[in-house]
């Protein structure tokens, strides 16, 4: 299995609990395709470098997992489908970007667990 990473904007418009459903939601959808959760990151409301849907902010929302390949594609499809997405990037991370992200996770005062983000 390869190790990757998704970072998806959420609309603005969701409140705290519809966008912690939207994140609870995608998580489903991951394990349901295989895919193990290494890591997650809440980054909050950020703004936009330029308007996407007529909007200029949006929540941003990173999660690190390992997937098959043939996983993505499925995981990909339902996040075109979701309204409440408004752009979404998964990157496959090498073995130089894996010792990158495990090394930016643990550093002192870091977030380490998914639980301790939310």
């Amino acid at each position: 299995m390869n190790q990757y990473e998704t970072v998806f904007i959420l609309t603005p418009v969701l409140s705290d609990v519809q966008t912690k459903e939207a994140v609870k939601g995608y998580e489903t959808v991951l394990k349901n395709y295989g895919a193990k959760l290494v890591h997650q990151e809440h980054w909050g409301l950020r703004k936009l470098a330029y308007p996407i849907q007529k909007k200029s902010t949006g929540f941003y929302q990173l999660f690190e997992f390992e997937a098959p390949t043939d996983a993505i594609k499925k995981i990909e499809v339902e996040m075109r489908r979701d309204e409440k997405i408004m752009r979404f990037l998964t990157t496959r991370l090498d073995k130089n970007a894996g010792a990158w992200a495990l090394k930016r996770r643990t550093q002192e005062g870091g977030p380490k667990t998914p639980k301790e983000i939310i």
